[in-house]
């Protein structure tokens, strides 16, 4: 008797957080770049120069790196090696920026705020550049492609290093937790995501795709990423009021092209006094805008409707003749007055 009102009250609290708010929240929490922020990128950079310049000098890292490699951990445990092939999908840059951006695309509609999907634009610009750049610029062979033994295979025109798995899962799972609204789904998000970014960093070690010291520069690379975020709010912020600026105008305009139907002008016609009016030539007034009106006859005589008349110019009438029409000033069979 007592689960059924708490279940009811759950569902209506998940529902209501599907449904979309009203307005933006205003309590909105964007990361700023605080002192321990600093110091933490700046220990993150530091670890990072440390594992390029071990490598370079061919040190005791790219030793274990061979050791690694030459222990073949597929064939060890060759039973796990099904899972290992799907999960290492969480590492790759397509399916993980669609899941994530899915969920990043209902989070800005809910709230009415291009921001969560601005900023996973943003690292993920950052992703390409920086790891990108030291890829191809150290050039790199993976465990595969190694030519000799002992060596660190730098310069050889490879794209290993660092590990463009672990990086992107690092960057694409962690926004998640950068982007959280509450401490604790924070802490809870963070969690989740240094365990999944540390799984797929191992299953490129377990498959050979990688060696180690890919997996810590990788892991590096993308805290860096994750830490200098807050250097890009000011940036975001005027990249999402540039984008609802444009939106507006461009909706502005569109309503501009699209007049709204006007009123029909209403047209006064005076009665005629005198015999002396009707021979001398009148100069119609042409209105702007013309609506459909029903014939208005005020005394027996020659009238007609405005849209039966001819229209008449300095060079002649503008109006081919037609037989069924009589010429003005002809006398018609008086008709009574209405209303009589």
């Amino acid at each position: 008797m007592r689960t059924e009102p708490n279940l009811t009250r759950r569902l209506d609290r998940v529902f209501a957080r599907l449904d979309r708010e009203p307005e933006r929240p205003a309590h909105l929490d964007v990361p700023r770049m605080s002192r321990h922020r600093v110091v933490l990128f700046t220990a993150t950079l530091a670890f990072y120069l440390a594992i390029v310049w071990a490598v370079v000098i061919t040190s005791w890292l790219v030793r274990l790196d061979w050791q690694v490699m030459f222990f073949r951990p597929y064939q060890q445990w060759s039973g796990i090696h099904w899972f290992v092939d799907y999960y290492v999908v969480l590492g790759q840059r397509g399916p993980t920026a669609v899941m994530v951006a899915a969920w990043l695309g209902w989070r800005s509609w809910r709230q009415h705020t291009l921001r969560p999907l601005l900023t996973l634009g943003a690292s993920l610009l950052l992703l390409n550049i920086t790891v990108g750049a030291a890829k191809y610029g150290m050039g790199r062979l993976g465990p595969h492609y190694a030519t000799v033994i002992g060596s660190n295979e730098m310069g050889l025109g490879g794209d290993i290093f660092p590990s463009g798995h672990t990086a992107n899962a690092v960057v694409t799972w962690g926004i998640l937790a950068y982007l959280a609204s509450t401490p604790t789904a924070r802490r809870w998000l963070s969690a989740v995501s240094a365990v999944t970014s540390l799984g797929v960093g191992m299953a490129t070690v377990y498959l050979g795709t990688h060696w180690l010291s890919d997996v810590l520069l990788g892991w590096a690379a993308g805290l860096l990423i994750l830490l200098a975020l807050p250097w890009c709010e000011p940036l975001i912020a005027r990249s999402e009021t540039a984008i609802f600026d444009l939106r507006d105008r461009w909706r502005t305009r569109r309503g501009r092209t699209v007049p709204a139907p006007a009123a029909p002008v209403p047209v006064v016609l005076k009665p005629r006094t005198a015999p002396a009016e009707q021979s001398a030539p009148a100069r119609e007034p042409v209105a702007s805008v013309r609506g459909p009106r029903t014939p208005i006859h005020l005394a027996p005589g020659p009238h007609t409707a405005r849209s039966e008349r001819t229209p008449v110019t300095p060079a002649g009438s503008r109006r081919p003749p037609h037989a069924d029409r009589l010429p003005r000033g002809t006398s018609q069979p008086a008709r009574p007055v209405s209303g009589g």
